[in-house]
């Protein structure tokens, strides 16, 4: 008999609902007709919430679960969690870190390299019969480029490692230098951003962050170089964004994540200088069942009064 009871705020990979649905009783917030009175009937019962980053656990939520305990969370970003409110009630919080890193890195690299070289458009010239007719365009090159990378964490230093396989020079932008990485450090965005022939986000979200990439980054930027974005919608100002690229402000933009996810604003469905990707870095078979084990784990862990294995709060 499942005796522990979990709120779970949207579906993981089947791998994983097999393992949960064996262990635990769930509560599946997205299955509800009425989203309400499943959690109202399951309040005082639900010592845990299953969730994803981009769904997070709000204080709302959470104030609601009286005997709540932790929160689990399948990503890395836990910006739309209020770890606040967790922090205040005692409740854990643990997320999915360096299982994801390597993914979310090599998606950077491949979205400089396909904006710049114009991959999906040299695709398209191919099926539409045009290169019968004449040679493609000329595009531009990925390797000896000058890589800002805005946020050196994990991700960041992971890209930076790549890039630097290109033979990039790379700076890269933080709240503080780093004394184990070889790369210069610029502790002004905009500088960096005026430096770089593309600037690739990497930065944590939350409120620290929010619409850190700007009007003002993006002229820095200018008109022949890219944004590249794999950390959260929020770290962009998106209308700035936009309208940089309207007016070729920016050559370009690779984007994986946006503010409206998964109903993005339609201007950038018709944007010739967007590359669009739906925010699935992270998405490999590899990366994906080892995010989900980490949730199982730290799940168990806490049920039996073990440490938790990647603790955020």
């Amino acid at each position: 008999m499942n005796t522990q009871n979990i709120l779970m705020m949207g579906a993981y990979p089947q791998w994983d609902m097999e393992d949960l649905e064996q262990r635990y009783t769930l509560f599946k917030v997205w299955e509800a007709d009425d989203r309400d009175a499943l959690i109202a009937s399951a309040a005082s019962s639900v010592r845990a919430i299953a969730t994803r980053g981009e769904l997070g656990a709000s204080a709302e939520l959470m104030s609601k679960l009286p005997n709540l305990e932790i929160v689990s969370c399948y990503g890395v970003g836990t910006d739309a969690i209020d770890l606040a409110y967790a922090k205040s009630r005692g409740i854990r919080v643990t997320n999915t870190p360096d299982v994801l890193t390597g993914d979310v890195a090599d998606i950077a690299i491949g979205l400089s390299l396909a904006i710049a070289r114009q991959i999906r458009e040299g695709h398209d010239y191919v099926l539409s019969g045009q290169w019968a007719k004449a040679n493609m365009g000329l595009v531009t090159r990925f390797f000896g480029k000058k890589v800002g990378i805005a946020g050196m964490g994990r991700v960041g230093a992971a890209t930076a490692k790549r890039a630097a396989g290109f033979d990039c020079e790379i700076r890269y932008f933080d709240t503080q230098a780093r004394d184990d990485l070889p790369w210069d450090f610029e502790p002004d965005l905009k500088a960096l951003a005026a430096w770089s022939d593309f600037l690739i986000v990497t930065i944590a979200g939350g409120p620290s962050t929010f619409g850190i990439i700007n009007a003002d980054v993006l002229a820095a930027l200018g008109p022949d170089s890219y944004l590249i974005n794999v950390s959260r919608g929020t770290t962009v100002d998106e209308p700035a964004l936009l309208e940089a690229l309207e007016n070729k402000v920016i050559r370009g933009a690779a984007l994986d994540v946006f503010h409206n996810e998964p109903r993005i604003d339609p201007r950038f469905l018709a944007l010739p200088n967007a590359l669009l990707q739906p925010h699935h870095a992270s998405g490999t078979v590899e990366t994906r069942k080892a995010m989900g084990q980490l949730v199982r784990d730290n799940l168990a862990a806490h049920f039996a009064g073990k440490p938790l294995i990647t603790p955020v709060v």
